[in-house]
């Protein structure tokens, strides 16, 4: 395998890089280092890779790379580049999304047309449900996204069907559900109530906290992608849930067991383009791809927690 990864300086690209290079790829690692979060924490994702012989990284966004001279040799790709979170996809930022979500994938989409490309893995998100569909989330369910963002994850999702269905490109579409877990990003949940319970801070809450979601490791997703790019079967969707959904409210009191102090709880009002409850059905994952999630919700909660402790000198 030769595999190109996008948005290889992330949370979860990071980690597929390091778990492909360990499976004996040649990796070549793609970002452009948009300023969502710090620039110093996705150089620090990259410090394990960038260490390896068989990894190469460049600097570029998808839509002004070489991606001729990129894809040469390639055999697998995976698509994790995208501009992330719910809350800021509203308004005048929706131009990032649709910049970097769809056009960047239509343009790499394009790019393999007539390529010999083994599989195209591109990394979605359960917020193209919205809240309309039966729980748990079975990929045939009509999905209706209530944000911006869940809109552009879903129209990339569109535009690797018809790739796949008009020029034969073997794409592999992986709904990722709530991700956590060492190198997650600073705007999402777990990482900023870690890091303001340890700090004695007050944590924000959006809600009452009786929502729901399904979080999922970061090894179980990154595994399960590298299988997607091997097992998956072209043309199809699927969801990648850990197996652990509960109300953000049981999260929190796991939180004030790994943290010697007590939580102080701010609540505010639920933000526009939240989704509810999330449950993934990842029957057929498990029949494709052999997928089985592996890490408890504690565990994995403690892991993040050592990670933020170690990395950004806690204490």
């Amino acid at each position: 395998m030769k595999a190109l990864v996008t948005g290889a300086a992330g949370f979860i690209g990071s980690t597929l890089a390091e778990t492909l290079l360990a499976r004996g790829a040649d990796v070549v690692g793609l970002d452009c280092f948009t300023d969502y979060y710090p620039r110093a924490n996705k150089e620090a994702n990259l410090a394990g890779a960038r260490a390896h012989p068989r990894y190469t990284f460049v600097e570029d966004a998808v839509q002004s790379a070489d991606l001729a001279q990129l894809l040469d040799g390639v055999t697998h790709v995976f698509h994790l580049a995208a501009q992330a979170g719910v809350r800021k996809s509203w308004g005048r930022d929706f131009s990032t999304y649709t910049s970097n979500n769809i056009e960047a994938t239509q343009v790499l989409l394009e790019a393999c047309v007539r390529r010999p490309i083994t599989r195209f893995v591109y990394a979605s998100s359960s917020s193209v449900y919205g809240d309309g569909v039966p729980i748990p989330m079975r990929e045939d369910a009509l999905p209706q996204p209530v944000s911006p963002y869940g809109v552009s994850k879903l129209a990339a999702e569109q535009l690797c069907y018809l790739y796949f269905v008009n020029y034969s490109v073997p794409t592999v579409s992986l709904r990722y559900f709530t991700v956590y877990g060492p190198r997650q990003r600073p705007d999402m949940g777990f990482h900023r109530f870690l890091k303001a319970a340890h700090g004695g801070l007050p944590i924000t809450l959006y809600g009452d906290g009786e929502q729901t979601r399904d979080f999922t490791f970061v090894a179980d997703a990154v595994r399960a992608t590298a299988d997607a790019g091997t097992a998956g079967v072209p043309g199809r969707v699927y969801n990648i849930g850990g197996g652990s959904r509960v109300t953000v409210n049981h999260v929190l009191g796991i939180i004030g067991q790994l943290v010697p102090r007590p939580l102080d709880i701010r609540r505010e009002a639920p933000q526009k383009g939240d989704m509810h409850d999330t449950y993934a059905d990842t029957a057929l994952a498990r029949a494709d791809l052999g997928f089985r999630p592996q890490a408890t919700l504690e565990d994995g909660l403690r892991a993040e927690y050592e990670w933020l402790t170690s990395s950004f000198g806690l204490r």
